[in-house]
């Protein structure tokens, strides 16, 4: 693999990524404080330690994506990436705000963080892939994969900072201060699209593109690369990246620690967070064998995490799984966005996001149920077994591609055989993708 030496943050030489850049660490680490506080809200407040209450949020928060996907992706495509994420961003502001008030009152019900969680689900639909490929209108193509990772370090850097912050929060003023602090947050990423250089973006789409998420699936389904990298993205979208559900439940129901210790852990994880962003910052170019190895350790790291006795081993294991999860994470959105057309980008990146994050609908309330069953540790048993299943899938594609090449090279490979089948309809397309 090659990577750019001393420029891992090479991004950071455009104006307006260098806004984006210093807007969204404030405006993220404001939306790890309220996660944390919503899911410590849920378990501890208007629960008795509820895991499957916890995942029910989360499902709500990520299903939009899945009803609204005929719609967001053509939305990203056609209109006015700054303008969505200022509209979008605005009213995720007005939601923290309104159910900050709400706890702060002691006012809150379970059914209104149901109601907010979904409300926010729909602007989360076309926030997220407009941030995503928001990335490649503020640098272009050839940096797209290290501004990516930079990105997925703001993230982690937030992540790091805000649930530490909140831990302290939530102990001393209340779960309901993490709300209103997430609401005053989003001043920062507002400032930072209000000052941005709207000539130096890439050009927008006109009109919605033909063809509307169709064409976005084709792109998909005859690149045989990125149905497999989908799958292994759906895979741990769905059972093991429920960290925040894996790290709540394990705080409150095994070690039994109070919200500090919550939002320790929750930060331990984002040193290791921050750690895979910058090294993932340093790729040239994401490949598929980067994708299986890192989905295979993310299986292994969980089994561990699932087996270790101690509040500190734990933690131990949260750092590697940050690691871990970040380099996956960050190789499969700048594979799946390089690999995509620039016409269908949106649909395709909106496509991944319903992949990876939809899926929580399906996983955070099993893995919920699971966890209040048979304990936080046999929910962590079930992600540990989709990374391993997910790897398999990719070393098995990974396999047949090579051994395919192998006969092409020798002269043994059927001559009837179409060499484009072997990579999905596209051959030399998908060589050039991985």
């Amino acid at each position: 693999m090659k990577v750019s030496g001393p420029s891992a943050f090479r991004s950071l030489a455009y104006f307006n990524f260098r806004m984006w850049f210093w807007g969204a660490l404030v405006s993220n680490a404001g939306t790890w404080m309220q996660r944390l506080a919503q899911n410590w809200l849920v378990l501890t407040e208007l629960t008795r330690h509820d895991a499957a209450a916890v995942g029910y949020v989360s499902a709500l928060q990520f299903g939009p994506q899945i009803l609204l996907l005929p719609w967001t992706g053509a939305v990203i495509d056609s209109f006015n990436r700054r303008k969505i994420l200022i509209a979008t961003q605005s009213a995720m502001a007005i939601l923290a705000f309104s159910l900050g008030v709400l706890v702060v009152s002691h006012l809150a019900q379970l059914w209104h963080v149901y109601l907010l969680a979904a409300v926010q689900g729909i602007v989360i639909a076309f926030d997220a892939p407009a941030r995503q490929t928001f990335v490649a209108d503020m640098v272009g193509e050839k940096d797209l994969t290290n501004a990516i990772a930079l990105n997925s370090t703001i993230n982690n850097v937030s992540r790091m900072i805000g649930p530490a912050i909140a831990g302290a929060v939530i102990a001393t003023l209340g779960s309901g201060w993490g709300f209103l602090a997430n609401g005053i947050s989003f001043a920062a990423s507002l400032g930072a699209l209000a000052a941005m250089r709207p000539g130096d973006l890439l050009q927008q789409h006109a009109k919605v593109p033909s063809g509307g998420l169709s064409e976005g699936l084709v792109n998909i389904w005859t690149r045989s690369e990125l149905l497999i990298a989908f799958s292994m993205i759906f895979l741990l979208g769905t059972f093991a990246m429920n960290f925040p559900l894996f790290i709540s439940t394990m705080s409150a129901s095994t070690f039994k620690v109070g919200a500090s210790g919550f939002g320790i852990l929750t930060s331990v994880m984002a040193v290791g967070s921050v750690a895979g962003a910058i090294l993932a910052a340093r790729l040239e170019k994401p490949k598929m064998p980067l994708l299986v190895a890192s989905c295979c350790g993310l299986g292994i790291g969980l089994t561990v995490a699932a087996l270790v006795p101690t509040y500190a081993s734990f933690g131990v294991c949260l750092v590697m799984l940050g690691i871990l999860s970040q380099v996956f994470l960050t190789g499969a959105n700048g594979f799946v966005q390089m690999s995509a057309e620039p016409a269908v980008r949106g649909r395709v990146v909106a496509s991944m996001l319903v992949a990876a994050q939809g899926g929580t609908v399906i996983g955070a309330p099993l893995i919920g149920w699971i966890a209040n069953l048979a304990g936080p540790r046999w929910g962590i048993g079930v992600g540990a077994f989709s990374g391993v299943l997910g790897g398999t899938i990719g070393g098995l594609y990974l396999l047949a591609r090579h051994r395919a090449a192998h006969e092409e090279k020798t002269g043994d490979l059927d001559p009837t055989t179409d060499s484009s089948a072997v990579e999905g309809g596209s051959g030399t397309q998908s060589e050039s993708a991985i």
